[in-house]
Protein backbone atom coordinates (compact mmCIF):
# COMPACT_ATOMS: atom_id res chain seq x y z
CA UNK A 1 0.00 0.00 0.00
CA UNK A 2 1.17 3.68 -0.78
CA UNK A 3 -0.04 6.80 -0.15
CA UNK A 4 1.00 10.09 -1.55
CA UNK A 5 1.88 13.16 0.87
CA UNK A 6 2.06 16.69 -0.65
CA UNK A 7 3.49 19.11 1.03
CA UNK A 8 1.99 22.56 -0.16
CA UNK A 9 4.07 24.44 1.77
CA UNK A 10 7.16 26.66 0.11
CA UNK A 11 9.05 26.01 3.58
CA UNK A 12 10.43 22.39 3.01
CA UNK A 13 11.37 22.55 6.81
CA UNK A 14 8.53 24.52 8.33
CA UNK A 15 5.59 23.48 10.55
CA UNK A 16 3.74 21.59 7.54
CA UNK A 17 6.87 19.81 7.00
CA UNK A 18 7.38 18.85 10.65
CA UNK A 19 2.92 17.23 10.77
CA UNK A 20 3.71 15.91 7.96
CA UNK A 21 6.91 14.30 8.92
CA UNK A 22 4.69 12.86 11.97
CA UNK A 23 2.09 11.17 9.74
CA UNK A 24 4.88 9.71 7.17
CA UNK A 25 6.61 8.08 10.01
CA UNK A 26 3.64 6.47 11.71
CA UNK A 27 2.06 5.20 8.70
CA UNK A 28 5.60 3.81 7.51
CA UNK A 29 5.68 2.14 11.18
CA UNK A 30 2.29 0.33 10.17
CA UNK A 31 3.70 -0.95 6.89
CA UNK A 32 2.49 1.55 4.50
CA UNK A 33 5.00 3.46 1.90
CA UNK A 34 4.82 7.24 1.39
CA UNK A 35 6.48 9.21 -1.21
CA UNK A 36 6.12 13.10 -0.38
CA UNK A 37 6.00 15.38 -2.97
CA UNK A 38 6.34 19.11 -2.36
CA UNK A 39 4.75 22.06 -4.03
CA UNK A 40 4.89 25.08 -2.77
CA UNK A 41 8.05 26.12 -4.03
CA UNK A 42 7.35 25.21 -7.38
CA UNK A 43 5.88 27.37 -10.19
CA UNK A 44 2.55 25.89 -10.64
CA UNK A 45 -0.57 27.83 -12.22
CA UNK A 46 -4.27 27.58 -11.70
CA UNK A 47 -6.44 26.13 -14.38
CA UNK A 48 -7.74 28.25 -17.29
CA UNK A 49 -10.82 26.19 -18.21
CA UNK A 50 -9.29 25.02 -21.69
CA UNK A 51 -10.36 21.58 -21.88
CA UNK A 52 -6.98 20.03 -23.37
CA UNK A 53 -7.19 17.16 -20.79
CA UNK A 54 -10.75 16.27 -22.01
CA UNK A 55 -9.00 15.14 -25.55
CA UNK A 56 -5.25 14.32 -24.34
CA UNK A 57 -5.73 13.22 -20.72
CA UNK A 58 -3.42 15.35 -19.19
CA UNK A 59 -3.26 18.93 -18.74
CA UNK A 60 -2.07 21.62 -20.89
CA UNK A 61 0.80 22.46 -18.67
CA UNK A 62 3.36 20.03 -18.36
CA UNK A 63 4.40 20.44 -14.81
CA UNK A 64 4.74 18.82 -11.61
CA UNK A 65 0.91 17.93 -12.51
CA UNK A 66 1.02 15.86 -15.43
CA UNK A 67 4.21 14.31 -13.30
CA UNK A 68 2.33 13.81 -9.98
CA UNK A 69 -0.66 12.35 -11.99
CA UNK A 70 0.26 8.47 -12.54
CA UNK A 71 1.49 8.47 -8.88
CA UNK A 72 -2.04 9.52 -8.10
CA UNK A 73 -3.15 6.90 -10.37
CA UNK A 74 -0.86 4.29 -8.69
CA UNK A 75 -1.47 5.51 -5.14
CA UNK A 76 -3.88 4.13 -2.71
CA UNK A 77 -4.26 7.14 -0.92
CA UNK A 78 -3.27 10.82 -0.26
CA UNK A 79 -2.76 12.82 2.25
CA UNK A 80 -2.58 17.01 1.41
CA UNK A 81 -0.50 19.24 3.96
CA UNK A 82 -1.11 23.20 3.80
CA UNK A 83 -0.16 26.52 5.72
CA UNK A 84 -3.23 28.47 6.33
CA UNK A 85 -3.11 31.78 4.44
CA UNK A 86 -5.84 34.08 5.05
CA UNK A 87 -7.99 31.37 6.78
CA UNK A 88 -7.77 29.40 3.27
CA UNK A 89 -4.99 27.01 2.00
CA UNK A 90 -2.17 28.05 -0.19
CA UNK A 91 -3.20 29.53 -3.32
CA UNK A 92 -0.33 27.29 -5.10
CA UNK A 93 -1.88 23.77 -3.30
CA UNK A 94 -5.31 24.62 -4.64
CA UNK A 95 -4.17 25.65 -8.52
CA UNK A 96 -2.35 22.22 -7.91
CA UNK A 97 -5.10 20.32 -6.57
CA UNK A 98 -7.55 21.90 -9.09
CA UNK A 99 -5.55 20.69 -12.27
CA UNK A 100 -4.56 17.34 -11.00
CA UNK A 101 -8.27 16.41 -9.85
CA UNK A 102 -9.64 18.10 -12.85
CA UNK A 103 -6.90 16.76 -15.40
CA UNK A 104 -7.64 13.26 -14.60
CA UNK A 105 -11.52 13.46 -13.71
CA UNK A 106 -11.33 10.51 -17.20
CA UNK A 107 -8.14 8.78 -16.74
CA UNK A 108 -8.12 8.07 -13.00
CA UNK A 109 -10.63 6.34 -11.09
CA UNK A 110 -10.36 7.77 -7.63
CA UNK A 111 -13.64 5.76 -6.39
CA UNK A 112 -12.28 4.66 -2.33
CA UNK A 113 -8.63 6.30 -3.02
CA UNK A 114 -8.89 7.17 0.83
CA UNK A 115 -7.78 11.18 1.22
CA UNK A 116 -6.60 13.18 4.00
CA UNK A 117 -6.10 17.19 4.59
CA UNK A 118 -4.03 18.18 7.31
CA UNK A 119 -3.60 22.76 7.72
CA UNK A 120 -1.12 24.50 9.91
CA UNK A 121 -1.51 27.27 11.28
CA UNK A 122 -0.30 29.75 13.70
CA UNK A 123 -3.70 30.86 15.57
CA UNK A 124 -6.76 30.71 13.18
CA UNK A 125 -8.09 29.72 10.21
CA UNK A 126 -7.50 26.65 10.26
CA UNK A 127 -11.11 24.79 9.88
CA UNK A 128 -11.98 26.89 7.12
CA UNK A 129 -9.08 25.86 5.17
CA UNK A 130 -9.50 22.38 5.99
CA UNK A 131 -12.93 21.83 4.74
CA UNK A 132 -11.09 23.14 1.00
CA UNK A 133 -9.04 20.53 1.05
CA UNK A 134 -11.40 18.10 1.84
CA UNK A 135 -13.60 19.22 -1.18
CA UNK A 136 -11.59 17.59 -3.37
CA UNK A 137 -12.07 14.14 -2.00
CA UNK A 138 -16.02 14.21 -1.56
CA UNK A 139 -16.26 15.04 -5.03
CA UNK A 140 -14.55 11.80 -6.49
CA UNK A 141 -16.06 9.03 -3.92
CA UNK A 142 -13.01 9.52 -1.87
CA UNK A 143 -13.03 8.05 1.90
CA UNK A 144 -12.16 11.28 4.08
CA UNK A 145 -9.76 10.57 7.35
CA UNK A 146 -10.38 12.16 10.33
CA UNK A 147 -8.26 11.79 13.49
CA UNK A 148 -9.16 12.35 17.42
CA UNK A 149 -9.23 15.95 16.20
CA UNK A 150 -9.31 18.40 13.33
CA UNK A 151 -6.25 17.44 10.87
CA UNK A 152 -4.27 20.47 12.30
CA UNK A 153 -1.34 21.56 14.60
CA UNK A 154 -0.50 24.99 15.24
CA UNK A 155 2.81 27.05 15.48
CA UNK A 156 4.86 30.00 13.68
CA UNK A 157 8.03 27.43 12.87
CA UNK A 158 8.98 23.42 13.30
CA UNK A 159 10.01 24.09 16.81
CA UNK A 160 6.71 25.30 18.04
CA UNK A 161 5.07 22.25 16.08
CA UNK A 162 7.15 20.46 18.53
CA UNK A 163 5.43 22.01 21.08
CA UNK A 164 1.95 20.67 20.44
CA UNK A 165 1.70 17.54 21.41
CA UNK A 166 -1.59 17.31 20.57
CA UNK A 167 -1.41 18.28 17.69
CA UNK A 168 1.24 15.52 16.63
CA UNK A 169 -0.87 12.93 18.42
CA UNK A 170 -3.73 13.78 16.08
CA UNK A 171 -1.07 13.30 12.98
CA UNK A 172 -0.10 10.24 14.21
CA UNK A 173 -4.09 8.99 15.22
CA UNK A 174 -4.75 10.31 11.58
CA UNK A 175 -2.00 8.62 10.06
CA UNK A 176 -2.98 4.93 12.25
CA UNK A 177 -6.93 5.58 10.65
CA UNK A 178 -5.25 5.67 7.28
CA UNK A 179 -3.34 2.14 7.09
CA UNK A 180 -6.69 1.11 8.80
CA UNK A 181 -8.78 2.36 6.12
CA UNK A 182 -6.47 1.36 3.55
CA UNK A 183 -6.05 -2.74 4.78
CA UNK A 184 -9.81 -2.55 5.27
CA UNK A 185 -10.92 -1.38 1.91
CA UNK A 186 -8.17 -3.44 -0.03
CA UNK A 187 -9.95 -6.25 1.73
CA UNK A 188 -13.32 -5.32 0.11
CA UNK A 189 -12.06 -4.96 -3.10
CA UNK A 190 -10.46 -8.77 -2.97
CA UNK A 191 -14.33 -9.45 -1.67
CA UNK A 192 -16.74 -7.63 -3.37
CA UNK A 193 -14.80 -5.44 -5.48
CA UNK A 194 -15.20 -1.06 -5.63
CA UNK A 195 -18.70 0.10 -5.63
CA UNK A 196 -20.18 1.14 -8.74
CA UNK A 197 -20.48 4.01 -9.78
CA UNK A 198 -23.27 5.86 -11.95
CA UNK A 199 -21.98 8.83 -14.12
CA UNK A 200 -24.71 9.28 -16.63
CA UNK A 201 -26.73 12.18 -15.51
CA UNK A 202 -25.04 15.54 -16.09
CA UNK A 203 -27.92 18.33 -14.74
CA UNK A 204 -26.57 21.37 -16.51
CA UNK A 205 -29.05 24.70 -17.29
CA UNK A 206 -27.27 26.08 -19.97
CA UNK A 207 -29.69 26.40 -22.91
CA UNK A 208 -28.65 27.02 -26.71
CA UNK A 209 -29.04 30.68 -27.91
Amino acid sequence: MKVLVINGSPHLSGCTDRALREVETTLNAAGVETERINIGNKDIRGCIGCNFCREHGRCVFNDLVNETAPKFAEADGIIVGTPVYYAGANGQALAFLDRLFYSTSSTIDKTMKVGAAMVSSRRAGSTSAFDEINKYFTIASMPVVSSTYWNEVHGFTAEDVEADLEGLQTMRNLARNVAFLLRGIQLAKEENGIPAQERTSFTSFHTEG
